[in-house]
């Protein structure tokens, strides 16, 4: 079996390469341009392209199937090659329903949380020996790959984005896996550039809903008022299993879940993650984990890559790093900080970087989602402007919109590093939310200077 990728250096493109290629698949590729950690990853398995560009003369009829990356044009010279030929055309979502098809399918799907409810079902797959295939949007300690493919696994752990599958298919991806379990964290709209208004961007959760197979479970946070209007709205032969908090207590910094009088000390926290929890014991239930075999194995889980994680701490302080870029997530990990840390004053740092995060007409959906913070910040690096094509706007129209005349704007990261150098750290901790890189700025080195 011979596949090619197309767009081979994306995230999720090279680590379902990686996957293959470990499945005893003959992988080729291709990208324009190729970053770390990919390049390197892939040169380990032998499979990174000797150079970057489109090679049409690599799409020949002894290629199988192509695997089409989103960052991709649709006038690819290669994606052009492979059609004139008549191969076949996958997204990579529509590659991983075809490994999957004859496997019992869990879609973690939501606006926020999905990353974190799938790695906390692998991390209790793991602990209990059980066998399982697995895609998952971020790098989690004792997984070296993203993907996980097999042979023999009877279940696939997916989590199921609901960004567009490829150029040349614009379905959301969870659309395409057809899950027997299904999960959906919350609806808070985003990606306001595929789905223009909240109305849509619901209809792709009801979508999804009703892809769930016959019989199939719909496990759902009750918390979320529109996601629960809308199941309660829908006429489908599966099971609804909501779920709510746990019973729980924060003592010392320390989070910890209560069920049938035994006590877990977790090392995560936030309420966000513990309703994230239920979501997956709920899902783990589903697969013959007891709720205690879970809460005990829950214990040791440490959080996926950036989700809170510690870039640095000492006696009074503390430093994180987080992905939260929408206003449900930043609204949720602030929360999170606040409640675990009530005695700490803290420093929030955002970076908007995503399209419609910088959206003018979106920007107001952040209204008060920093109102928690001691002392709030938004970045948006001059070249994210120019980047996206879009016209950059000042600290005032910033203000407004996080109706927070307090905050402070910074749009060179210089100027912001030299800002956050100056803060005194003395029971005091620092949230660096971001799905970019600050411009550039090393947190490690931010952590050196201030702890």
């Amino acid at each position: 079996m011979r596949v090619h990728f197309i767009a081979i250096g994306g995230s999720a493109m090279h680590n379902l390469a990686i996957a293959l290629h470990k499945k005893g698949v003959n992988v080729s590729g291709s990208d324009d341009v190729l970053f770390e950690p990919s390049s390197s990853r892939l040169a380990k398995y032998g499979i990174l392209p000797a150079q970057e560009g489109w090679f049409p003369e690599k799409i020949t009829t002894d290629v199988d199937a192509v695997i089409l990356g989103m960052h991709a044009r649709i006038d690819n010279p290669e994606l052009l090659k492979a059609q004139q030929l008549g191969i076949t055309i996958y997204s990579y979502p529509d590659y991983i329903y075809e490994q999957s098809k004859n496997k019992l399918r869990v879609v973690i799907g939501g606006s926020h949380g999905k990353t974190t409810i799938t790695s906390m079902i692998l991390h209790v797959l793991q602990q209990a020996g059980k066998k399982f295939d697995y895609l998952v949007g971020a790098q989690l300690e004792g997984f070296e790959t993203m993907v996980g493919l097999s042979h023999d696994a009877p279940v696939m752990i997916i989590e199921g984005d609901e960004y567009l599958a490829s150029p040349i298919d614009r379905r959301p991806k969870f659309h395409i896996y057809k899950a027997d379990i299904g999960v959906i964290s919350g609806i808070a709209w985003d990606h306001i550039n595929v789905f223009p208004t909240f109305d849509n961007y619901i209809d792709q959760f009801k979508i999804f809903a009703k892809t769930i197979q016959p019989n199939g479970r719909l496990i759902y946070s009750e918390t979320d008022d529109v996601l629960n209007t809308m199941v309660k709205g829908l006429a489908i032969d599966i099971e609804k299993l909501p779920y709510n908090l746990p019973a729980y207590s924060i003592d010392n910094g320390i989070t910890t879940v209560i069920s049938d009088d035994q006590k877990y000390p977790l090392e995560v926290f936030g309420r966000h993650n513990l309703l994230n929890m239920q979501a997956a014991r709920l899902v783990c239930e589903a697969l013959e984990i007891s709720t205690a075999d879970f809460y005990h194995y829950i214990t040791t889980f440490k959080g996926a890559a950036r989700r809170l994680e510690v870039v640095g701490k000492n006696d009074t302080a503390t430093i994180f790093k987080d992905f939260a870029h929408s206003p449900s997530k930043l609204t949720a990990t602030i929360d999170a900080v606040k409640a675990q840390f009530p005695n700490r004053q803290l420093v929030a740092c955002i970076e908007l970087h995503t399209f419609s995060s910088l959206n003018k007409d979106f920007l107001n959906e952040y209204a008060g989602t920093m109102d928690k913070a001691d002392k709030a910040i938004v970045f948006i690096d001059l070249k994210t402007f120019q980047q996206k094509k879009i016209e950059p706007y000042p600290a005032e129209a910033v203000k407004s919109a996080f109706a927070n005349n307090n905050l402070l704007f910074f749009n060179e990261s210089a100027q912001l590093l030299d800002h956050l150098e100056t803060l005194n750290m003395r029971d005091t901790n620092l949230l660096m939310m971001s799905s970019g890189n600050f411009g550039g700025i090393n947190l490690i080195g931010l952590k050196n200077n201030l702890l």
